[in-house]
């Protein structure tokens, strides 16, 4: 068998997207929790109700119809919950991500990669799990998708000084992969909180991910964007006007649809149009 020099397979590695070790074996995560335990002749645990079917456009919180997580998560969750609700200002709300310690990313990642822009702002931009850049920076939509989406703004008049950014996931997933439902899931509670904080006039959703969860739909992209959709929580004192479409890292990828992303941003110009000054 021919031998592989090692600087080509590490060349290999960084080609297919592996671009950090983080043990020298590999661990089985869903071993390490416990399964739980079922009494004998028990009957089996009913089916989650189906969530009901409203208007097309009218989102109501994914809380109501949350991501699945394993027994282990389960006190996690509570904690994300309980800290996340506690919290009355953005600077609290910040301080109590520095405090979690249930989001397992939180241990590969190398910094918080929660909020940037302007606090005041009545436009909030949540986008998808952060990369490497935004990893290093500490701020979403860092590197060069970010100075994409820094002229995509740009080209309708806003910058980071009129808007709020965050995204759906605060840590980022080792190697860039998907971040887990149990990952996912103890995110939201502080998302929907920091929705809540900053009741904004508009919300955008970048990207499939950021899509799908505030929308709690599992269609495409293609299937959301170019229309207004409706988002409301509890906590909300009305519903928010919610817009979806392509993030900058498909953009790179797929020049193709720059001319959706386009006709999204126009309409994103109109709506905020409507924003009563302070």
């Amino acid at each position: 068998m021919k031998q592989v020099a090692v600087a080509e397979l590490m060349r290999w590695y960084l080609d297919a997207g592996v671009d950090e070790t983080i043990a020298d074996i590999a661990v089985d995560r869903f071993a390490e929790i416990p399964a739980k335990p079922r009494a004998e002749n028990s009957q089996p645990d009913p089916a989650p109700a189906p969530a009901p079917v409203s208007g097309s456009d009218a989102v109501q919180s994914p809380a109501s119809s949350p991501l699945p997580v394993s027994v282990g998560a389960e006190e996690a969750m509570h904690d994300a919950v309980h800290l996340a609700a506690s919290a009355k200002t953005l600077e609290q709300l910040c301080k109590s991500l520095d405090e979690f310690e249930g989001c397992p990313l939180k241990k590969t990642a190398t910094n918080l990669v929660f909020l940037d822009g302007n606090p005041q702002a009545r436009i909030l931009l949540i986008g998808s799990p952060p990369g490497a850049d935004e990893d290093l920076a500490g701020i979403p939509f860092a590197g060069k998708q970010g100075d994409l989406f820094d002229r995509m703004l740009g080209s309708i008049g806003l910058d980071r000084t009129k808007v709020l950014m965050s995204g759906v996931v605060f840590w980022r997933p080792p190697g860039n992969r998907s971040p887990t439902p149990t990952e996912i899931s103890v995110c939201m509670p502080f998302v929907e909180r920091l929705i809540e904080i900053i009741d904004p006039h508009v919300l955008v959703a970048v990207g499939e991910s950021s899509a799908r969860l505030l929308l709690a739909r599992k269609q495409a992209i293609g299937r959301m964007r170019g229309r207004w959709h409706t988002y409301s929580l509890p906590g909300l004192p009305r519903p928010v006007d919610l817009l979806a479409m392509n993030g900058p890292r498909v953009l790179m990828n797929s020049p193709v649809q720059k001319r959706e992303a386009w006709q999204d941003l126009l309409m994103l110009r109109e709506k905020i149009k409507d924003i009563p000054p302070d």
